[in-house]
């Protein structure tokens, strides 16, 4: 829709941008430029809306359907340029209209001058000097640099990947309301206080611990070599006469060693 129109069934509006699934026709030249009519249904009442391109005028008229609605700006609260009226225009083509009104145009100008003319230093006395715009602009980059350089090495000393922004008053005083719990703090004194309590000798509750470690160890070993054996056995590594025999052999040799201990012992008593 290229403008806010009234619906002629229902009496809604339509906004200015909807778009439809129109039915374009050519209905006539304008000159050499076609004139295009687009019908097409309402959303609100399936009423039927004709509108059709005026290339004389550059704009779109409804021709049935609806009723375009009118809106009246103030100039000053739009903020815009009062364009001269259709007589005025006119008049301007006038060269007599021109002449007589010539004077008050000068006057005019005379009187803005000074302001023109102000305006113009001001500029020229900005844009005058590249070389000390560009020596300002460079300082300022350098500064910015050097400033951003600074807050990412003291982000890498704190071991974050990202740049902390410089400190300001409000996050001081925010952390400074922020109060840690007094039960962290005790829970950490008693465990140091039970740390240093504790004795350093073999007697200690580490040391047993260590021990009981070293046997469970030992005992883990021995559950290996054993199936080591076991499947060398099984897989016909060595006969099971064999290995009986190296384990009686292991026993009477055992016996053997611990005979002339005994011996010994009864000579001593």
């Amino acid at each position: 829709m290229p403008y806010n129109i009234w619906c002629g069934g229902c009496n809604s509006m339509i906004a200015k941008g909807v778009r439809f699934n129109a039915e374009k026709k050519q209905v006539g030249n304008y000159y050499s430029t076609k004139i295009w009519s687009f019908s097409m249904k309402a959303p609100c009442c399936k009423q039927e809306i004709v509108i059709q391109t005026d290339p004389k005028n550059c704009e779109y008229v409804i021709i049935s359907g609806a009723q375009k609605k009118t809106e009246d700006y103030d100039i000053e609260d739009a903020e815009t340029l009062e364009l001269p009226a259709e007589e005025v225009k006119g008049k301007l083509v006038d060269p007599f209209y021109r002449l007589e009104h010539q004077e008050g145009d000068l006057k005019k100008k005379k009187e803005a001058e000074p302001v023109l003319v102000r305006l113009q230093r001001v500029a020229d006395a900005r844009h005058s000097d590249d070389y000390a715009l560009n020596k300002t602009l460079r300082a300022q980059l350098r500064s910015q640099k050097k400033r951003v350089a600074e807050e990412e090495a003291a982000s890498r000393k704190m071991g974050l990947g990202i740049r902390l922004l410089p400190k300001s008053e409000e996050d001081a005083a925010v952390a400074a309301r922020v109060n840690f719990p007094s039960k962290f703090d005790k829970n950490t004194k008693n465990k140091r206080a039970l740390i240093k309590a504790r004795s350093i000798f073999d007697g200690a509750p580490g040391s047993y611990i260590t021990k009981n470690v070293q046997h469970v160890e030992l005992e883990s070993k021995r559950r290996k070599i054993q199936a080591v054996a076991v499947s060398n056995m099984l897989s016909g590594g060595f006969k099971p006469s064999s290995f009986s025999s190296s384990i009686t052999g292991n026993n009477s040799s055992s016996r053997q060693k611990a005979a002339p201990a005994a011996v010994a012992t009864r000579r001593r008593m």
